[in-house]
């Protein structure tokens, strides 16, 4: 994080995920560096969106995505750490749900990739023919 601050805005599904993090980015010259999905009790799925930036940016932008947050759904909690320890980055790794944002290669957890859509299998195999000849 390399002395930025964190700032963690937990939140009950993704739509609400989406607000806080639209809300977070357009507040405070903030970036979003990881987006966590957890299913926990009753089959819930919580998402945590990791933001880092300086102290008084994520602050206010935490702020703001909470507020945004809340219109939407459940927010379950939300946390700056100002100046955050170099192992907590060992923290936020650990859940297998983890995924950086896309463009940022500050770590080796799984990139957030664009969804691609699938070639239908005639045309796939039409096009694997061309290439063999």
């Amino acid at each position: 994080m390399n002395g930025e601050a964190l700032g963690l805005i937990e939140t009950i599904g993704l739509a609400t995920a989406a607000a806080a993090l639209d809300a977070a980015i357009k507040t405070a010259d903030v970036k979003c560096v990881a987006v966590e999905k957890v299913i926990g009790v009753g089959k819930v799925v919580s998402v945590t969106v990791n933001i880092t930036g300086q102290v008084a940016a994520v602050q206010a932008a935490v702020e703001s995505g909470v507020e945004a947050a809340s219109a939407v759904g459940t927010v379950i909690g939300s946390h700056v750490l100002p100046r955050p320890h170099g192992d907590v980055d060992k923290l936020v790794g650990l859940f297998g749900g983890a995924k950086k944002a896309k463009g940022n290669t500050e770590s080796n957890e799984e990139v957030i990739e664009e969804p691609v859509k699938a070639e239908p299998k005639a045309k796939a195999t039409k096009a694997k023919a061309k290439t063999e000849e």
